[in-house]
């Protein structure tokens, strides 16, 4: 799956990482020196690197100061003892991607490597406009359309300036690849390049994962920890789904683009920092200032440019053009020759709606390859794919599934008792899936679900469930 180097100078523990990422599908190559690392990473540049601070020769601190110089976009996490955190701490300063103290939990390593894999991805993944649909290309933005050509001119006109730039769209219109293809284009694209998720972050982190803090901010602070928008100086902070970032922390993100500086939870120290912010949002902003839950004068910091991802209904022949290139990328992946869409099957694709967009469209793609029987897949294959009451939470996910199919559904029976059998189906799908993690066992179901044995019993009757493995 990925390059990784590691370097350091204990055999046994190089040996022992390289076994536990050798297990999760990467290749480790291993180094017993800052010098030796250099050389195995200009021999073929890894995805990412794992460096102990004290190493012989060269320390671990000299080794990533000489590693940016080869490529600054790589990210490096920094092995520590509880002694050198201060060092370590400044590491991440100049830009290193985070740092970890030994000894360390094994899934808290494995999220640490996950996570700075997929900002190397960010980094370095190139997002190719108009791709051919048979080049191999990594991340792609394709379309013909009059508002997809316009969206490109912007692109290229915002991406060489230091603007602060507002990306809306509805979910699974390409957003990311938006943002990524302005840095990229951008006079920082060599700088680092740091996403936060703010939504997947909970409210009690994101100030912390965001602007750091110091040691003693609150219970587990033991050590000064670097942000990632201070991290990020000199390069870029994509801010994606903004729309839905607390109060508490917009007054921090308003400082920061006015004034340039951010301080620690916890601390004193006002830091100056050099970003650029990109930020993307699905939500109705005009809407959520009106009511108070988005800062007026954020909201007006941040649209100083705005791009408009269109949704895939508007895009006319865009569709046809990615269900190609989709096709062709997912037959590469799974080793097939490209099966090709009958006449009729490309029909189906122009006239269905898309409420999932461009995401939507990709996984019908996946599936139809896997499941193609050879030759042109076929309208009635792809019918089966596109209908379904639970499609939309087959090919999207979280809140963005739900709110998909309860659409889906409301459109489906509008003024029929649309509540109860929404509500119905919901619940049912619930209890069948605390009943099939729990092996059947109805006590333990009960248990997971919050109700009585007898309420769960009733429910089993109600919704006339039948599980595979035994229900006791």
């Amino acid at each position: 799956m990925a390059d990784i180097l590691i370097i350091d100078d204990d055999p046994r523990l190089r040996q022992s990482f390289a076994k536990l990422l050798t297990s999760e599908g990467h290749t480790a190559r291993q180094a017993p020196s800052g010098e030796a690392g250099l050389e195995l990473m200009r021999e073929r540049l890894p995805d990412m690197a794992v460096v102990d601070l004290r190493l012989p020769g060269m320390n671990g601190l000299e080794t990533y100061q000489f590693m940016r110089e080869i490529e600054p976009r790589m990210p490096v996490v920094i092995m520590t003892a509880y002694g050198t955190t201060e060092t370590a701490i400044e590491a991440t300063k100049l830009g290193a991607y985070d740092y970890v103290l030994k000894p360390f939990d094994i899934p808290v390593f494995l999220k640490l490597i996950e996570n700075a894999l997929q900002a190397s991805k960010f980094m370095r993944g190139r997002v190719e406009i108009n791709c051919n649909p048979d080049e191999q290309c990594d991340q792609a933005l394709l379309g013909r359309s009059p508002s997809m050509q316009e969206l490109f001119k912007s692109i290229g006109r915002v991406a060489p300036t230091d603007a602060t730039v507002l990306i809306r769209g509805d979910s699974g219109t390409g957003k990311e690849l938006i943002a990524r293809a302005v840095y990229q284009h951008s006079l920082r694209a060599h700088k680092p390049f740091m996403v936060i998720n703010c939504v997947a972050i909970p409210e009690t982190l994101l100030e912390s994962e965001l602007f750091g803090y110091e040691k003693g901010a609150f219970t587990g602070a033991n050590n000064r920890r670097i942000g990632k928008v201070e991290q990020a100086n000199s390069g870029t902070v994509f801010l994606d789904e903004i729309g839905d970032m607390p109060l508490s922390i917009q007054s921090k993100i308003l400082r920061l683009l006015q004034e340039k500086q951010v301080q620690r939870l916890g601390g004193l120290e006002t830091i100056n920092v050099d970003v650029r912010i990109l930020a993307a949002t699905n939500r109705d902003l005009e809407a959520a200032v009106a009511d108070g839950r988005f800062r007026e004068d954020l909201y007006y910091r941040l649209k100083v440019v705005a791009l408009h991802s269109p949704p895939l209904r508007e895009r006319g022949d865009d569709i046809r053009l990615l269900a190609e290139y989709f096709l062709a990328q997912h037959a590469k992946t799974v080793g097939m020759n490209n099966p090709g869409l009958a006449p009729e099957a490309l029909d189906l694709l122009s006239a269905y709606p898309w409420p999932g967009n461009v995401r939507e469209l990709a996984n019908c793609l996946h599936k139809a390859v896997i499941f193609s029987r050879g030759g042109p897949i076929r309208g009635e294959e792809m019918a089966a794919i596109l209908e379904g009451p639970e499609r939309a939470t087959r090919t999207l996910s979280g809140a963005d599934a739900l709110e998909q199919w309860v659409l889906t559904a409301l459109n489906r029976h509008a003024g029929d008792n649309a509540l109860e059998t929404i509500t119905d189906h919901v619940a049912s799908m619930t209890v069948r899936l605390a009943l099939t993690a729990t092996g059947g066992n109805r006590t333990r179901a009960a248990k997971l679900l919050g109700i009585s044995r007898p309420t769960l019993v009733a429910k089993i009757s109600k919704y006339d469930l039948r599980i595979d493995a035994r229900i006791t």
